[in-house]
């Protein structure tokens, strides 16, 4: 995933609070800049750099630069915008007491771009397994094949595998290129010579390791 390449960072607060953090992740393609201590896990917007290592102590020098995509943001607002709304409430000793609240969002649009700058290769997307669209795409192929892949999807879909089936009439190498190009985590793919052995193809994207699989076996491990 991109987890590993991405930061809590102190950033600006805006006309809200001194300072918020943002999640930036590493990324050439992205619009922001911050300074990094990869040891101590320490990371600063640009925008705010002066001010945040006097705050945390650090010396500049230490930092590195990097390019960033911000990915979602976090502003504690504390009680301030509670007391100006006049919003209380009344704690267990009948003491009036402030909100505290705070903003937390998720740019979507945001980490499917980043997703699709990172995890990717000249065949396509690469999609990590927890946030995938669909975990398997389902390739027929032949009538004996399509027949298969139907009672197989039925199988996945009552094991709760969320599926991205291509029963079109392509070409075998079409629906493989387009399941590529997709990054869909598996791909499961039943012809009519694999269903006369009594077998299935299952390919991860990642690798592209492939094996010949019984369907049971594959369910197995797809599970």
């Amino acid at each position: 995933g991109i987890g590993e390449d991405t930061y809590m960072t102190f950033a600006s607060g805006g006309s809200f609070t001194k300072f918020s953090h943002e999640f930036q992740t590493i990324c050439e393609a992205g619009e922001d800049v911050i300074y990094l201590h990869r040891e101590k896990n320490i990371a600063i917007n640009e925008e705010v750099i002066d001010e945040a290592v006097t705050e945390l102590g650090i010396n500049r020098d230490e930092l590195e630069q990097v390019k960033t995509a911000e990915v979602g943001n976090i502003f504690n607002f504390g009680t301030q915008k509670t007391d100006e709304m006049g919003l209380y409430y009344t704690d267990a000793e009948g003491q009036r007491r402030s909100l505290h609240i705070g903003s937390y969002g998720i740019g979507v649009t945001r980490v499917m771009g980043v997703i699709a700058e990172k995890l990717s290769d000249d065949k396509g997307l690469v999609w990590p397994e927890n946030i995938a669209p669909a975990k398997v795409y389902l390739v027929s192929i032949g009538e004996h094949g399509a027949r298969e892949a139907d009672a197989r999807y039925d199988e996945l879909k009552a094991a709760g595998i969320e599926v991205l089936y291509d029963d079109r009439d392509e070409r075998p190498g079409k629906k493989f290129a387009d399941a590529e190009l997709m990054g869909i985590p598996y791909r499961l793919t039943v012809s009519d010579r694999l269903v006369e052995a009594g077998q299935l193809e299952l390919t991860e994207r990642k690798s592209g390791e492939t094996r010949v699989l019984t369907a049971s076996e594959a369910l197995d491990i797809l599970r």
